[in-house]
């Protein structure tokens, strides 16, 4: 979702502005996508990196983070009128407690919601979730390894597979994404689903977060239409 920023400035708003129509934009998107029954919708809300930007944009974002994080659990929310189930994924430890709270809460809310899944990227980048996987992967093989040992059954080796690095992910909770859009006419991944996105199609409109449309996902949902067999032969061959 890249721009708001940009989109303020170009349109002489007061910071903090370009977020708030960003979000307005994100609910039209979400509501196009689950019409179309598309079940599974991530979003980059917010990087590790973004932590590094003046102190006060920081608190302004993750003030409007929870508000719209609450903003879910009202009935008439998107994630209630579509029954979408909510994820938030990355190093929530690096929250403040209270967007942490609200996140768990949302999560918590909509967990029997199973028409589709929408998840949160939030204090998150690829290269965190990675090394957070392998972290944990080997956490899992040392205790497999002193069971072993512990038995009698001797210092056999203990495999590791990408499945077991895989199932430690955070963005586990849904399948490896068909299509990525990056706003601005950026072909950056920005360390975002880096580990995720080897087979998928990468979209950069020029328009701006807040400016993008409809037809913008018509257009990528048809090009990846377009592609499906020729992705799905590349998908099994790697």
């Amino acid at each position: 979702m890249d721009g708001n920023r940009r989109y303020a400035k170009k349109n002489n708003l007061e910071e903090g502005a370009g977020h708030r129509v960003g979000f307005l934009a994100l609910m039209k998107m979400l509501k196009y996508c689950y019409e179309l029954e598309v079940k599974y919708v991530t979003i980059y809300a917010f990087s590790i990196d973004n932590f590094k930007r003046r102190p006060e944009e920081v608190q302004s974002t993750m003030q409007l983070i929870q508000e719209k994080i609450e903003g879910l659990l009202e009935e008439e929310s998107i994630v209630n009128r579509y029954g979408v189930r909510v994820y938030f994924t990355g190093n929530l430890e690096l929250l403040s407690k209270p967007v942490k709270l609200a996140a768990e809460k949302a999560m918590n809310a909509t967990a029997n919601n199973s028409k589709a899944v929408l998840s949160i990227c939030i204090a998150y980048t690829s290269t965190d979730e990675i090394v957070h996987a392998v972290e944990e992967t080997c956490n899992e093989k040392w205790d497999e390894f002193r069971v072993l040992d512990t038995s009698g059954a001797g210092y056999g080796s203990v495999d590791v597979a990408v499945a077991d690095v895989e199932k430690h992910m955070y963005m586990a909770v849904a399948p490896d994404p068909d299509i990525i859009i990056r706003t601005s006419g950026e072909t950056r991944l920005s360390n975002f689903l880096l580990w995720q996105s080897a087979s998928s199609i990468l979209y950069s409109p020029e328009v701006l977060w807040p400016e993008i449309g409809f037809r913008h996902l018509v257009r990528v949902v048809w090009d990846f239409q377009r592609n499906f067999a020729y992705l799905e032969k590349k998908r099994k061959q790697s």
